[in-house]
């Protein structure tokens, strides 16, 4: 397999290969540092590399090799959200403290599963944007048009899976955070049920902790390494789904001004003649979402706000970050008590589309990724608004806690990669990997690799 082959093969792939004795975890790893030399220079998609550990843990794997881990020996990433024993966790931010003590309990667990950490990936600060852009640190660049945003507020993670720079990276999703980066960049991205994988800090119960790969048996794996419950997500994937009843929309949350562009909304139609085509009933249904959108910009600025509170240098915050805490904390209390009080019945709502369907088949994004500091500099109420029009299918999930996957399943006139979002029922990861799955295979997506990490 020459060098570039094996930079895209995935994660489960990786692991196989390490455990058969065809590849060792320290080519692996030396492969993935050389290409992170010569090419993420053009993306940042790291913060942090952290080299001569991971050579280290490496060689720990390669002599394991035989009595290892599910993930022995394979290469990823860390979001910068989240805790690395002695790294900085500056999560964007100037406004940071020390280096974390500990690890994680999701690295941790990922550790113990023969896990090389490569280092730790952007983000915009305190993951509160679409765009993975700060004043600390830059922004990182979409590997199929640097002149775009890789999404946020894991767009270190995506950008660095989707240019062969990892075999995977691990993310979180508080309002899109996971699927809106992997819809940018065109690989998998599957926000788990809340509560399925450890957070140190959920953002008040919107956020979870998930992982961006090249396709969805990774995830699957990189899942039944870390998870607290659930079936085993990898016999999910390698199972046919049967015939599923699809529900398909255009419709989003009320008060969202902005229309899908055709680019999106072709690629949902599209898919649902896909879906079709492969034996499962689909039909066009319009979720009710009530007025659960002011519910979701209620708990998303709740979120940014009591975050910047606990900052250890909260002075050193940008202003976009401190015009959206100033708007949370102006939302009286008994708007945020609403807002959460409402979550069980907007998931009933929910629930009733779910008595008739498996999955429901949305938009990702309304139109392609904003360009590079398209929104850096507006006040907080645009740049809010400019990201409630972009993806606004996406955070009611956050809302409910319900899974959902956002999926590439086209690719535009000029290459650029299209995304649909896969929402499922409460606890149903294993509908949503195993139709995706399905979808993979269909499309041939994981054949398509961005030109600049060729």
């Amino acid at each position: 397999m020459n060098p570039v082959d094996l930079a895209f093969t995935g994660l489960a792939r990786q692991a196989e290969l390490i455990r058969a004795g065809e590849v060792s975890a320290r080519e692996l790893t030396e492969l993935y540092l050389e290409r992170i030399e010569r090419i993420d220079p053009l993306l940042r998609s790291y913060r942090v590399v952290l080299a001569g550990e991971a050579l280290a843990a490496a060689d720990a794997a390669d002599r394991r090799r035989g009595r290892d881990g599910p993930l022995n020996g394979v290469p990823i990433a860390i979001k910068d959200d989240t805790d690395v024993a002695g790294q900085l966790t500056a999560r964007g931010s100037l406004a940071h403290g020390g280096p974390a003590a500990d690890d994680a309990e999701v690295v941790r667990r990922l550790r113990a599963a023969g896990a090389v950490i490569l280092g730790k990936t952007h983000v915009p600060e305190l993951e509160a944007l679409a765009v993975t852009e700060s004043l600390a640190f830059g922004a990182t660049h979409n590997p199929w048009d640097p002149a775009r945003t890789p999404g946020g507020s894991s767009g270190g993670s995506a950008a660095a899976v989707a240019a062969g720079l990892a075999a995977a990276a691990q993310g979180s999703d508080g309002a899109g955070s996971i699927r809106i980066p992997a819809g940018c960049c065109g690989i998998y991205g599957l926000k788990p049920q809340r509560d399925r994988v450890p957070m140190a800090s959920n953002w008040l119960g919107m956020a979870v902790t998930g992982a961006l790969t090249r396709g969805v048996l990774d995830t699957a794996r990189f899942l039944d390494a870390v998870k607290d419950s659930g079936p085993a997500f990898g016999d999910a994937v390698r199972r046919t789904p049967g015939s599923l009843r699809v529900a398909y929309s255009l419709k989003a949350p009320r008060g969202i001004t902005a229309a899908v562009e055709d680019e999106q909304r072709l690629a949902v139609e599209r898919t649902a003649e896909r879906l079709r085509d492969l034996g499962h009933t689909v039909r066009e249904r319009d979720p009710d979402y009530g007025n659960a959108g002011v519910n979701v910009i209620t708990r998303y600025l709740e979120g940014v706000s009591a975050d910047a509170a606990v900052m250890p240098h909260p002075e050193r915050l940008e202003r976009h970050t401190r015009g959206l805490a100033s708007m949370g904390s102006k939302i009286p209390g008994f708007v945020v008590r609403r807002a959460h009080a409402q979550e069980a019945a907007d998931r009933e709502r929910a629930a009733a589309l779910f008595a008739d369907f498996d999955v429901l088949l949305t938009p990702l994004l309304n139109r392609r990724p904003p360009r590079i500091g398209e929104w850096m500099g507006l006040p907080a109420p645009v740049m809010l608004n400019g990201m409630v029009n972009f993806v606004p299918h996406l955070a009611f999930w956050n809302h409910t806690g319900q899974p959902a996957a956002a999926l590439p399943v086209e690719t535009a006139p000029d290459g650029f990669p299209v995304a649909v979002q896969l929402a499922g029922r409460t606890d149903d990861e294993a509908t949503l990997l195993a139709l995706s799955a399905q979808l993979e295979a269909d499309t041939g997506w994981l054949e398509r690799r961005p030109p600049l990490a060729l």
